[in-house]
């Protein structure tokens, strides 16, 4: 199965996970907490969690602390792509207010997934001050 292919299959199955944790932390904080705390909490957690299953998972990769202050755009991203798609099935498209959350949400799922490849696959850049990593090119050219 080519490496891609690979990735989006585990994109889709941290999503799953993700969702069931995000859900479970919210029913157990909501025991202790009102509503929209608990959602909030769950919310961040969740995405906490993705973040580490993404990384380690879907692109095995190594987390940084740039990786984890960008991720949370692809959040971002899929609520503006959901919404948007939301709102243009049901007033241009005439689909249903029940389906079309679920319709705009695997349409983001594409855009999700670029752009949490980008962030989590961005090679380390090499401080200015310090020399570039030794390589075998740049080994040989010398």
């Amino acid at each position: 199965m080519p490496v891609r292919l690979l990735q989006v299959v585990r994109f889709g199955l941290v999503g799953v996970v993700n969702t069931g944790t995000f859900y479970g932390c919210y029913l157990l904080l909501h025991r202790w907490m009102p509503y929209y705390p608990a959602y909030v909490v769950a919310f961040v957690l969740s995405m906490i969690g993705s973040f580490f299953l993404n990384t380690y998972f879907t692109y095995r990769t190594r987390p940084t602390w740039r990786k984890f202050l960008f991720f949370p755009l692809t959040n971002l991203t899929n609520f503006t792509v959901t919404s948007v798609g939301m709102y243009v099935l049901v007033e241009w498209c005439g689909v249903g207010e029940k389906p079309a959350p679920l319709i705009a949400a695997a349409a983001a799922i594409p855009v999700t997934f670029l752009l949490s490849r980008r962030i989590l696959l961005t090679r380390e850049q090499p401080a200015p001050d310090r020399e570039p990593a030794l390589t075998p090119a740049t080994r040989d050219a010398g």
